[in-house]
């Protein structure tokens, strides 16, 4: 891919077009894709081996377990994952490259040509595009990623997929997926298909249970996280255990313990799947490589770096919704006792967001979050409007105009701390946030 974040690529253009094919960003429903599908030879039925993964939050890290173990073991991987963070390249993946901007283009403009101006949305024809990139380069296995939900996202089309997971499923997205866990719950099972192995994250008594009738009902052998495998940190390595054994390993390259989870729910998966021959050595290789951007991501140069006070430490997470914001917390309490440091938040989230309980699981963490609207986003929540969010919540808030301007805050303030230990700088509340850092870094 040519071109640095700031260049207009001719597949910008194309996508933006694209977007105005559908009045609304998101409608959930499979018609318009199936049709587009049809008209493109039904590229979906002719994937490599697909491994489906829906739920709330950690099915990117689980995806990029996933890819790196299957790349360890010698295997060419496609994977298709959103949102992107900076360019839309990064959602589609084919054989370890992100796609070409030649081929995106292309295909882009393939995909737009057969829909002609019927309705679709954005995602519907993206993922599209996606597919029929798969058909035409070879390889091992397809990790497909939800996008929203799981029964009517644009990528349940697939009939038989060689596994399906579902990770850690909370409220998320309610004004789409229902009001209730239940309701939620309900529209991640729908990627559950007959007689496909289905390996589940840690899930509330509630959701399980649901899960648990799904599988039944479509006689999906059902691998639950906490029953037929585990994981725990043990000395500053990586316990896993299931019906096959017992396998010591390093602990994941992605940081806390939520990582771990996620790490495991994906060998749980892989070791379901015969076909694919992973041994342990590529489970070690996957864990100590894997790359996943904008989850607890320590950026160690780079402008915004600079702009920090010495000696401070500057992360990253996309985390955005309570129990995202849990993990997340969890992880940086642990980072908290290994190297004490003062912590401060940056934080910019969407207006679907429910931003009052994300911060209420950093009570008692922070020393205060600087709030930001998320530069160039029309959907962010206004700086003054999390700052209102996170007052009630019971952090000390202030609003920033910019993210430059919430880090020389921070400096400012841990200048006049009575704790002299360098800051540790948290920015999180939004994949957008995520990606908007990322490209302002560099």
């Amino acid at each position: 891919m040519s071109g640095s974040a700031g260049d207009e690529l001719a597949s910008d253009e194309i996508l933006a077009r694209l977007t105005t094919l559908h009045p609304k960003v998101i409608d959930l429903s499979l018609g318009r894709i199936e049709r587009l599908l049809g008209k493109l030879g039904s590229p979906q039925h002719r994937l490599p081996p697909v491994i489906h993964v829906a739920g709330t939050n950690g099915k990117g890290s689980t995806c990029a377990f996933l890819r790196a173990i299957l790349e360890a073991s010698g295997k060419r991987v496609h994977v298709y994952a959103s949102p992107h963070l900076v360019r839309f390249h990064e959602r589609i993946r084919l054989s370890g490259k992100l796609i070409d901007e030649n081929e995106l283009s292309a295909l882009l403009e393939e995909c737009e040509h057969h829909n002609g101006n019927e309705p679709i949305t954005f995602f519907e024809i993206t993922t599209a595009a996606a597919f029929l990139a798969f058909t035409r380069h070879k390889a091992d296995a397809v990790i497909l990623e939800v996008g929203l939900g799981g029964r009517l996202d644009a990528t349940n089309v697939i009939s038989q997929p060689v596994a399906a997971v579902i990770t850690p499923v909370d409220f998320d997205h309610q004004n789409y997926l229902g009001s209730t866990l239940a309701e939620i719950a309900g529209e991640k099972a729908g990627i559950i298909k007959r007689n496909v192995p289905c390996i589940i994250g840690p899930q509330s008594d509630e959701v399980r249970e649901l899960i648990e009738k799904q599988t039944a009902a479509h006689n999906a052998p059902a691998v639950f996280w906490g029953q037929d495998f585990m994981a725990h940190e043990e000395h500053r390595r990586m316990v896993y255990q299931d019906d096959q054994g017992l396998i010591d390993l390093p602990l994941p390259k992605l940081t806390g313990a939520h990582q771990i989870i996620n790490a495991a729910t994906a060998i749980a998966a892989l070791r379901r799947l015969p076909a694919f021959q992973i041994d342990d050595r590529a489970i070690e290789d996957g864990l100590i490589t894997v790359e996943w951007p904008g989850r607890l991501q320590r950026l160690t140069r780079g402008p915004l770096v600079a702009m920090a006070p010495k000696g401070a430490e500057v992360w990253l997470d996309g985390a955005h919704n309570p129990h995202g914001a849990r993990a997340l917390a969890h992880a940086i309490a642990d980072l908290e006792e290994r190297t004490p440091r003062p912590l401060y938040l940056i934080c910019g989230m969407l207006q679907t967001k429910d931003a009052i309980n994300f911060f209420t699981a950093f009570r008692g963490l922070a020393k205060s979050v600087t709030t930001v609207t998320i530069p160039g986003d029309a959907t962010s929540q206004g700086a003054g409007q999390l700052y209102d969010a996170a007052q009630t919540a019971g952090l000390e808030a202030y609003p920033a105009p910019s993210i430059e301007d919430a880090i020389l805050q921070i400096e400012g303030r841990a200048a006049m701390a009575t704790d002299k230990a360098p800051p540790r700088i948290l920015m999180c509340g939004s994949l957008h946030l995520a990606g908007a850092v990322l490209r302002e870094n560099g």
